[in-house]
């Protein structure tokens, strides 16, 4: 009896033991198989409208991405983020023509954000690219950055800028082109122009841009001569003077296209300038007419 009643209390033991093991409803009690998959990684898109501290680079990582508020202090301002097609297999080489177009979208985008054509400020555009490694990973962006430069002409350096530059150009500002001083190099032409308040003596000042064909980077006298032709073009225009024969009596031309660098990645535009090379003046020529910028005599 004694025998039997403790296998029987050991039966009920182990009912109780197997029973407390078991998972409630669904659960089997293996943890690996009932966790949900994790969705598949996602490629890095960079942001517009935002800023970045630190200087621009062709190639962004997200490791190296760090937006900030355009309200604080930044060098790089995101003005659009466009995209390449998903099938393209490989990161665009400097000078191909997807990359051209990259740089007309976002030539088109800065300017639409700044509120006029991004040359006529103390711009300059540039277009980054993901890393090798973010292309692998499925990154088909570009993303198009403008900086403010302390001038337009050679040795500029960036400025350290607060505030963002969303409509900048729309308004009268300082960071826009306008009446300039030249300064002379060892001939008889235009070495470097220098901003000046338009009150002030000067003989020079932005009239616009001429965007210049797309056709190899000048190389010999010959192939600036489009060049000088379009921004007579763009300076009648300004001043409200015919374009004809007589305009090159009226007023000198300064050129200034982007680098040939830039030249490839297809940076057409051509910022023009009029020159008075026997006078100066103390207001801006723009729209005087015939009047105000009458054909040279000498």
């Amino acid at each position: 009896m004694r025998r039997a009643m403790t296998t029987l209390f050991a039966s009920a033991v182990s009912a109780v033991l197997l029973v407390g093991c078991a998972a409630p409803g669904d659960l089997d009690g293996d943890l690996t198989d009932d966790w949900a998959a994790l969705p598949p990684a996602t490629a890095f898109t960079p942001a517009a409208g935002v800023c970045q501290a630190a200087d621009f680079a062709e190639v962004i990582t997200l490791a190296s991405y760090q937006p900030i508020d355009c309200a604080g202090p930044h060098r790089v301002e995101t003005v659009h983020v466009g995209a390449f097609p998903a099938e393209q297999a490989a990161a665009p080489a400097n000078g191909s023509t997807e990359l051209r177009g990259a740089f007309a979208e976002c030539d088109s985008r800065a300017s639409g954000y700044v509120g006029d054509d991004w040359r006529a400020g103390r711009l300059r555009l540039s277009v980054a690219l993901p890393s090798g490694p973010g292309w692998a990973a499925g990154s088909r962006w570009f993303r198009c950055d403008l900086t403010e430069l302390t001038t337009v002409e050679a040795a500029a350096t960036v400025v350290v800028r607060s505030g963002s530059l969303r409509d900048a150009l729309k308004v009268a500002s300082g960071l826009r082109l306008g009446c300039q001083q030249t300064r002379g190099g060892a001939g008889a032409g235009v070495r470097t122009l220098v901003p000046v308040e338009c009150g002030t003596q000067h003989d020079a000042e932005f009239v616009g841009v001429w965007r210049a064909p797309d056709k190899p980077y000048p190389a010999k006298d010959a192939d600036w001569v489009p060049l000088y032709d379009g921004c007579r073009s763009v300076l009648g225009r300004y001043v409200g003077v015919p374009n004809d024969v007589h305009l090159r009596f009226r007023s000198g031309v300064v050129v200034r296209p982007p680098g040939a660098g830039r030249w490839r990645v297809g940076d057409r535009g051509v910022r023009c300038y009029l020159w008075l090379s026997d006078r100066t003046v103390t207001a801006s020529l723009r729209g005087v007419g015939p009047a105000g910028l009458p054909v040279r005599t000498k």
